[in-house]
């Protein structure tokens, strides 16, 4: 395998940059710019050490001073020979090393490069390796303490112990069919079916988590509409802790969607302040309200404000029409002024009182969110969450354990009910990496960040 580097630090400017260089040259390229200040040289240092010193270019130019640290196979991250550069962090320095490092010999990284070295070298499985990107990305507590079980290996260790099961059914059932002449046992369809129906169990309990881990790691997209002036920017402000939409007592003030990230607890917020939904004469507001409506489309979840100091009208039933087949949260603005909207003519599973001007009831949008979509024990019981690829195998693999069942109920032959285990098996073996093709595994690594 080539030796390969790339800046494994955030591309911007900063206190350090790190340049990771790894592979059977690395430390032969390390030492070709880095001119220590003690005595030891770098082909001479031990692993897990540093040492203090210069990078300087081949033309002689003295780049920077940095750390230098060195890694020995296979007691590294990829499982090579690795070196870091710890250099200060400004940008053109950082690029700078860096083009003398492969100018030294080294290729450029891909994508995911380090550790797609370190699943192949065995250091990590498929499972542990993909936990490395959902640690990088994780937003909140519930998503890091996954990343971090996923990270230990323990949905590797939930796939192997199913794979485990299924494999050994398959052994005895080869055994019984393969020597017939033999004095072995025939297994019993009971037995074989108890051990599916365990599995299938385990990996449905993977499965069903897949959607809250979904929301944790993604977010989700949210929007707020209402009509002109009943307080969804000030809403949004008040959500987002800071003035971010304009705020004005004239009606259709905003003209177009404002889009903001925002935490509720574990879970963020892609949130959009929309236009208000009405018929207007004024050009650019109708275009306003036909990207509220394109937002409105798309989204994952609704925040439908009303304005609980005026009677309900004709616009706001439109809206509430609307949005009746989506997930939503009906907002009953400015609870701080005298009350004149009869919620008995909203039917909405719920409905909060809030003044987002005062900054009152939107504690409750975070427990609504929450209890909406079934996110409540995550916080409490931290739990390993699935990403797409793993619930696609998962999901092939429930398929053929159900056809495997189905054939021993309805009295088929051993050899079908082999097959169906066998397909079941291989789907938790592609999902672990031990049977991955190479496809699946570039495909996996193509979603890292260079450096990683």
């Amino acid at each position: 395998m080539s030796t390969a580097a790339a800046i494994s630090t955030p591309p911007a400017a900063g206190g350090i940059s790190v340049i990771r260089i790894s592979g059977e040259r690395a430390i032969d390229i390390a030492s070709a710019l880095f001119k220590p200040f003690g005595r030891i040289p770098v082909s001479d240092m031990p692993g897990h050490t540093c040492a203090y010193g210069r990078i300087v270019a081949k033309d002689g130019e003295i780049l920077d001073d940095v750390l230098l640290t060195v890694f020995r196979a296979p007691k590294s991250y990829t499982g090579e020979d690795t070196a870091e550069i710890s250099c200060h962090g400004g940008l053109y320095v950082t690029k700078r090393i860096l083009r003398e490092v492969i100018s030294a010999g080294a290729e450029p990284a891909a994508a995911g490069e380090f550790t797609k070295r370190a699943f192949l070298n065995g250091k990590l499985s498929l499972t542990q390796a993909e936990a490395v990107a959902d640690l990088i990305s994780a937003e909140g507590e519930s998503a890091l303490k996954s990343a971090n079980m996923m990270r230990e290996g323990a949905l590797f260790r939930s796939i192997k112990s199913v794979c485990d099961k299924l494999v050994s059914l398959l052994g005895g059932l080869a055994a019984w069919t393969d020597y017939p002449d033999e004095d072995i046992p025939e297994t019993e369809p009971e037995a074989i079916e108890a051990s599916l129906i365990e599995a299938e169990s385990a990996l449905k309990k993977i499965v069903s988590d897949y959607d809250g881990g979904r929301i944790f790691r993604e977010g989700i997209d949210s929007v707020i509409v209402g009509r002109p002036n009943v307080g969804k920017s000030t809403l949004m402000n008040a959500l987002l802790g800071y003035d971010r939409s304009i705020v004005t007592p004239t009606a259709g003030t905003t003209r177009d969607v404002v889009e903001e990230s925002l935490r509720l607890g574990d879970v963020v917020l892609r949130i959009s302040d929309t236009a208000g939904l009405r018929e207007s004469p004024d050009e650019i507001e109708r275009l306003g309200v036909r990207l509220a409506e394109k937002a409105l489309e798309r989204a994952q979840l609704v925040f439908a404000v009303l304005d609980g100091s005026s009677p309900l009208c004709d616009e706001d039933r439109e809206i509430l029409e609307k949005i009746k087949n989506k997930r939503h949260i009906v907002v009953i603005n400015k609870s701080d002024l005298p009350q004149k909207l009869d919620e008995k003519y909203i039917h909405s599973e719920y409905i909060l009182k809030v003044s987002a001007k005062e900054g009152s009831g939107l504690e409750k949008l975070r427990e609504a969110v929450y209890e909406m979509w079934g996110l409540s024990g995550y916080a409490e019981n931290p739990t390993v969450f699935a990403n797409e690829r793993q619930k696609l195998c998962c999901d092939k693999a429930l398929s053929h354990i159900a056809e495997a069942i189905a054939a021993l109920k309805s009295g088929e032959t051993l050899d079908a009910v082999t097959v169906c285990i066998d397909g079941a098996a291989n789907s938790l073996l592609e999902l672990t990496g031990e049977k991955a093709t190479e496809a699946v595994v570039d495909d996996v690594f193509s979603r890292f960040c260079v450096g990683k």
